[in-house]
């Protein structure tokens, strides 16, 4: 079976994001991103995906973004096309896996923060550091472009992740624009890497799961 013909069965019952979902404000994305799925098709060719429940969005105009003051070697592909990988270390230890997203030529993207999956430890990957190890993401695959083809891809939210249940709050972790409210995570999920104060986790029992029902 070729790709092209690979991806055209895929696709007759599983939904992937296209690549113009991240050509939007990062503001936009982040959000969005919520309740959907990071998949990542491995070497023997099981698919590893867990649920996206913890966003944070950084872009060119505010002081929390890698890019804020100028483009430097460090961060040049946070200015490059919407829909690749911008991965870096944080720390000099964890990765922290990044979409980039809006326009090419400003730096804007969202940061991956946690991730629930299926079968697992609800805190396998409740964290940036964490998520990246779980996926096995790193340095090298920084520009690594989010595709079907490429085995790493996104796919959609299923209808039971409710917006309601969504919460809006600050930043993590950021000594520059730490007040702005650009980060985003579902409040059922065991998953979240830091809850706002006085957010309580749920309990084991009334949590939101990840389930087989969720499957990309």
């Amino acid at each position: 079976m070729t790709e092209d013909t690979e991806l055209t069965t895929y696709k007759k019952n599983k939904e992937i994001l296209p690549n113009s979902f991240f050509f939007r404000p990062a503001e936009i994305v982040a959000p969005d991103l919520i309740g959907c799925k990071l998949v990542r098709r491995q070497a023997n060719n099981q698919l590893l995906w867990g649920v996206i429940v913890e966003t944070e969005a950084y872009s060119q105009d505010e002081p929390g973004c890698h890019g804020y003051k100028n483009k430097t070697a460090r961060n040049e592909t946070l200015f490059g096309k919407p829909g690749q990988l911008y991965v870096y270390l944080t720390y000099g230890i964890y990765h922290c896996v990044n979409i980039v997203t809006d326009r090419e030529n400003w730096a804007s993207g969202v940061l991956l923060r946690a991730i629930a999956m299926p079968g697992e430890n609800e805190r396998i990957a409740a964290g940036p550091g964490l998520l990246a190890e779980r996926f096995g993401l790193n340095r090298s695959h920084d520009r690594f472009k989010i595709s079907f083809k490429n085995g790493l891809w996104v796919a959609p939210k299923k209808p039971s992740i409710k917006i309601l249940e969504i919460v809006n709050t600050a930043r993590v972790g950021l000594s520059s624009g730490k007040e702005l409210p650009l980060r985003w995570y579902l409040q059922p999920s065991r998953s979240i890497s830091k809850r706002a104060k006085g957010d309580r986790p749920p309990s084991s029992l009334l949590a939101w799961k990840p389930t087989n029902c969720d499957m990309p």
